[in-house]
């Protein structure tokens, strides 16, 4: 999700819409991962929202829900405070009734109701305005990756925005060191390994110099890239700050193509130096860019529910993630903001599965590209791979695996430690 500029939660966000003619009201959507299909609830499927456009749209899924839930995986487009759970989110509301979030976990997800970015932005505003320690910073941090251990997710690179939580009064010294202490936890608790994307995340050259100067400044361990979301438009006054980060070692990971159209993720390949594209829905209008992607197996970041509750998209078969795998172009699956979007990524994977008809071994593939794609230095992409290879070799009525693991591309890895 473009995290567009933090500001008031009344503001106007202009978005060209990608795909289709008109702008969906969208609202967040409930998968029922335990059948092969996706259950459609309410609204009725003639309505405007996502529910009631994803029945219609994926029938029956080839591949197994419980193999897809115990499938190892890794996710590379996720952001921090989107992705804090809901009882965590509570517990820090209840401490500060004077900000909108509800304290009610029952009202929690009214609160979350997303239509468009502009309401996007209001609720993930809600969130950022409650982590105002260190102690916040760590807590969530630690119940986010509690959460993603239960679904299986092995490695995630997560992207955090220091320069909210510093500008309402955290020290950066002090956000960073809650960090890195919640990764160690993290990988010694729940066997899971995070590493950190520092996201640029408003067009305010304040907010690009004080990010850069935490990450180049601190240099936390478990920091693999530099992002930015925000308004896509002007990204070429940022190049100065994406060429000191990769001379520094960091990787370049700009969201580019969801609100605006095939320039902006050009403009991310070129002056940015992007190695993966986030979102880059817009990128089908442009068949030059199709095959530059298809060519470099540049990874690009692909956010189904997202797209469609904010209105990317129409409909989930409009979805442009077909396109994309019939291009070739190096696709992974993710959830953006999956406390907002209602999601995890199971969910992701079984709509992505419905959509590109794939069976266990198509899914698992879907699973490799994130490990390709990822940052994290070669013997952990190996383990990965190995670990993922020996889950699909012992699904029932998999062929037994011939051979070694596959071996992990170099290309797409990064330094992390």
């Amino acid at each position: 999700m473009s995290h567009i500029g933090l500001t008031a939660a009344g503001s106007s966000v202009q978005q060209e819409p990608v795909v289709g003619t008109q702008r969906p009201q969208a609202a967040p959507i409930t998968l029922d991962v335990d059948h092969a299909r996706i259950q459609v609830t309410q609204p009725p499927p003639d309505s405007g929202s996502p529910r009631g456009r994803i029945g219609p749209t994926v029938a029956a899924v080839r591949a197994a829900p419980e193999f897809i839930r115990g499938m190892p995986k890794a996710e590379l487009h996720v952001h921090h405070l989107g992705s804090a759970p809901p009882e965590t989110l509570v517990r820090l509301a209840r401490r500060s009734p004077h900000l909108p979030l509800p304290t009610d976990p029952a009202l929690l997800a009214d609160h979350f109701r997303i239509v468009d970015l502009t309401t996007f932005l209001a609720a993930y505003k809600s969130i950022v305005d409650l982590v105002r320690t260190p102690d916040d910073v760590y807590a969530v941090t630690v119940a986010i990756a509690r959460r993603m251990a239960a679904q299986n997710i092995r490695y995630a690179e997560i992207t955090v925005s220091p320069y909210s939580s510093v500008k309402r009064g955290v020290p950066a010294g002090a956000f960073v060191e809650a960090l890195e202490a919640a990764r160690s936890a993290a990988e010694r608790t729940d066997a899971i390994t995070l590493r950190w994307i520092f996201d640029i995340p408003s067009p305010e050259p304040e907010a690009a110099e004080q990010t850069l100067e935490i990450a180049l400044g601190l240099q936390p361990p478990g920091l693999v890239a530099l992002g930015l979301a925000g308004l896509e438009t002007g990204r070429r006054r940022f190049e100065p700050h994406f060429r000191r980060a990769r001379a520094s070692g960091l990787r370049s990971v700009p969201h580019a193509g969801e609100a605006l159209g095939p320039a902006s993720v050009w403009d991310a390949l070129g002056p940015l130096g992007a190695d993966r594209v986030g979102h880059a829905t817009s990128a089908v209008r442009d068949e030059r860019l199709l095959d530059h992607l298809a060519a470099r197996q540049v990874p690009v970041e692909v956010c189904l529910t997202s797209n469609l509750t904010t209105g990317v998209v129409r409909a989930l078969a409009d979805h442009p993630l077909r396109t994309m795998a019939e291009r070739g172009l190096l696709v992974t699956v993710n959830t953006d903001d999956p406390t907002l979007f209602a999601t995890d990524l199971s969910a992701e994977y079984l709509l992505a599965a419905g959509l590109l008809d794939l069976d266990e071994e198509g899914v698992a593939r879907l699973a490799r590209n994130a490990i390709q794609a990822s940052f994290a230095p070669d013997p952990v992409r190996a383990a990965l791979a190995r670990e993922l290879d020996a889950y699909v070799a012992a699904w029932p009525g998999s062929p037994q695996a011939s051979g070694s693991a596959a071996r992990v591309e170099s290309s797409g890895g990064g330094q992390a430690p």
